[in-house]
């Protein structure tokens, strides 16, 4: 029943031509831009050159584009449209229901990490072999985190609401949870506040993992958390209607 419902899920997602601007194309258009273009601070740098800085960021805001904001979007229209509703009639227990979207998103992060990290080498992406495998698992338990907490939200609210809400959030996290700007350059106070943020955890360990080969302990214990948490909330708040 769980690959059933993820493989519905993540086909539905691939088809819909508005998922695929906000989880690929914006990514990809940041992805070129700021690799291309002289606005990063070089003291955000330090030694890596721009794509290898970049990269591990963008990779991080494909998967909160795909696994919440595009989750709970769709959780959203679906309660409204009636689909889960139905989807309650059947044998799919309501916990089945948050693993099939996590799973879904988890299929839809490797297909934009396989289309990020292509044009990332081109535009001369060269990442730490030693930190590719913290880096997948990163990537795992960010799907989770972000997968769980877009089922909260899409699942707690009213389609509208989860709309403007999820779009917020997610401008919000781009510009001030550690994605385009790393806990280390914000005021220490803040900083600490962003690297325990899912975002901030996702995107400084996943450069950690890529461009210095580290393992990256810290940021994958604050995803696991992320994700156990958000996911129990969302087995017991989310409304079939």
């Amino acid at each position: 029943m769980l690959r059933t419902h993820a493989r519905v899920e993540a086909a539905l997602t691939l088809r819909h031509g508005e998922q695929l601007l906000l989880t690929l194309i914006i990514p990809l258009a940041l992805l070129i831009g700021l690799s291309l273009l002289d606005v990063l601070p070089a003291s955000q740098l330090g030694s890596a050159s721009k794509v290898d800085w970049i990269t591990p960021r963008i990779l991080a805001l494909a998967v909160m584009s795909s696994a919440f904001t595009g989750q709970a979007i769709a959780l959203g229209f679906d309660r409204r449209y009636g689909v889960l509703k139905r989807l309650s009639a059947t044998a799919l227990p309501r916990w089945l229901l948050v693993a099939g979207r996590v799973v879904a998103a988890l299929v839809v992060v490797v297909l934009q990490s396989v289309v990020i990290g292509v044009v990332a080498a081109f535009l001369g992406w060269s990442p730490s072999g030693a930190g590719i495998a913290s880096a997948i698992v990163l990537l795992v338990l960010g799907t989770a985190a972000f997968g769980a907490l877009g089922v909260l939200l899409g699942g707690a609210l009213r389609a509208e609401a989860v709309l403007a809400l999820a779009n917020i959030v997610w401008f919000v996290l781009l510009l001030a949870g550690g994605i385009l700007l790393a806990p280390s350059a914000l005021p220490s106070g803040l900083g600490v506040v962003v690297s325990l943020l899912p975002s901030g955890a996702l995107a400084e360990g996943l450069r950690s993992a890529l461009v210095d080969g580290h393992f990256a302990a810290g940021p994958m214990a604050v995803l696991a958390v992320w994700a156990v948490v958000a996911g129990l909330v969302a087995t017991r708040t989310t409304k079939l209607t």
